[in-house]
């Protein structure tokens, strides 16, 4: 079969499209091994370092939190043959279910009933795809400017970032948690420890003048600052795509 799945907002099925090939995400496998979504991923990342599996392209999985408000979660979309690599490399004895699966998602498949049809959802994906690159695409001198401004100055705290990039600290610091980039801990923003990996942030650490407490700071590193310019202008134009 060589289809590819096109998400549409109340579609009770996948759609597919003639000419590609249909894909299962990130998402699915952690559910389908029991695996945080986070530890699969990094586990395809490193695969696809190896070579053992392409670079998969990432799409998103719209959904809600605990508290009812819509969200987005970054996920990889994995080829059948590449997911049997995956979750052999996790959990071997998960391939019989991840086998059932693929059988259900196959079973799903919804052709559209006329060429004009397959034309018409195209269409609205290539309008999708235009529409993301035109937003990144006005959001990137911004990003050059700040890119400059990083680069010419040392690592910078959250206060002084959100002040950078324009934006309010409440929704900053919702994105930074929403996309896994950091955590609180005793009420303090932490950053997770594959982004202080990737160089993007350094943590100072400190004693309190006042009580001679220790504490603990996050900072944005001049790379941490352009990369999560870039990351912020994304998350932008998905909320305002799911407030549409």
């Amino acid at each position: 079969m060589n289809t590819s799945i096109v998400t549409q907002p109340h579609a009770k099925a996948p759609v597919f499209i003639p000419g590609m090939a249909p894909t299962m995400s990130s998402r699915e496998i952690a559910e389908l091994v029991g695996s945080r979504h986070d530890k699969v991923k990094q586990s395809i990342e490193r695969l696809a370092e190896r070579g053992l599996i392409v670079q998969p392209p990432v799409g998103d999985e719209h959904d809600t939190d605990s508290m009812g408000r819509p969200r987005a979660t970054r996920v990889y979309l994995i080829g059948k043959r590449d997911s049997y690599v995956i979750v052999a490399q996790l959990s071997p004895e998960f391939t019989a279910r991840l086998v059932d699966r693929w059988q259900e998602l196959e079973s799903q498949v919804r052709v559209p009933g006329t060429f004009a049809e397959a034309l018409r959802l195209a269409a609205e994906q290539a309008e999708r795809i235009e529409q993301q690159q035109a937003a990144l695409t006005a959001a990137a001198p911004k990003v050059e400017f700040v890119d400059r401004y990083a680069t010419a100055n040392g690592s910078k705290g959250f206060r002084e970032v959100c002040k950078l990039l324009g934006a309010k600290e409440g929704h900053f610091r919702l994105f930074l948690i929403e996309e896994k980039v950091a955590y609180r801990l005793a009420g303090v923003l932490t950053p997770y420890q594959n982004h202080i990996d990737a160089g993007r942030f350094e943590v100072k650490t400190g004693i309190s003048n006042a009580n001679e407490h220790a504490f603990n700071q996050m900072r944005f590193t001049p790379k941490g600052v352009t990369w999560a310019a870039g990351e912020w202008a994304k998350y932008r134009l998905r909320r305002q795509e799911e407030a549409a």
